[in-house]
Order: structure tokens, then C-alpha cells, then sequence
């Protein structure tokens, strides 16, 4: 967990998905039409993305892929940001994690 709390805590929103991962997709798109630039880390592409996924996997994110962290804090899966962004709660996060300015 510590190695993950390095990678979440200089960016306000950072997702961890995977190449191969449709839902991932969508959720860096819908960051995106925010005008969000978020942090991605491929997991099949980078050198420990392995004992990364195992690390999210004890966090609870379950599939692994995407896990979405905003302001350092762990939010979770494509559903709860999705739910989120349903009660109109996502916006104001990321406004508050410096991440969206409008």
C-alpha cells in the first residue's frame, strides 16, 4: 500500500487500469469530457504492475481495474465513480482535489 499511496499523492486524480480493459476506457473518457487530465498507470505496461494490481486487490478494488484515486484518497471502481458522477458528487471532488476548474 505504501508504494501506492507514493504514486496517488502528487496527482489529484490518478487511475490504474489496464491496455487491455474496456471499462478503464471509459472511465479515463469521462474524466476527460471534465477537461481532467488524469494520472494513468497501465498495469500490463509498467515494471511492477503485477504487485500493483495484487496491492489494489487488498484495497478492495474488485476487479482491480480501473481503481480511480482522487485527492490521494482511494474512491474506487468504474461503479462507484460511475455512481458518483450519477448523484452529481464527482464534480465537486474533483474541484476540491484541484483537479477540475471549472
Amino acid at each position: 500500500m505504501e508504494g501506492i499511496s507514493d504514486m496517488v499523492s502528487n496527482n489529484p486524480v490518478v487511475i490504474f487500469s489496464k491496455t487491455s480493459c474496456c471499462i478503464s476506457h471509459t472511465i479515463r473518457s469521462l474524466f476527460s469530457d471534465f477537461g481532467v487530465n488524469p494520472t494513468v498507470y497501465e498495469l500490463d505496461g509498467v515494471a511492477r504492475g503485477r504487485e500493483i494490481e495484487q496491492a489494489l486487490s487488498r484495497l478492495g478494488c474488485n476487479p482491480t481495474v480501473p481503481a480511480v484515486f482522487i485527492g490521494g484518497e482511494f474512491v474506487g471502481g468504474a461503479n462507484e465513480v460511475m455512481s458518483l458522477h450519477l448523484s452529481g458528487s464527482l464534480k465537486p471532488m474533483l474541484r476540491n482535489a484541484g483537479a477540475l476548474w471549472l
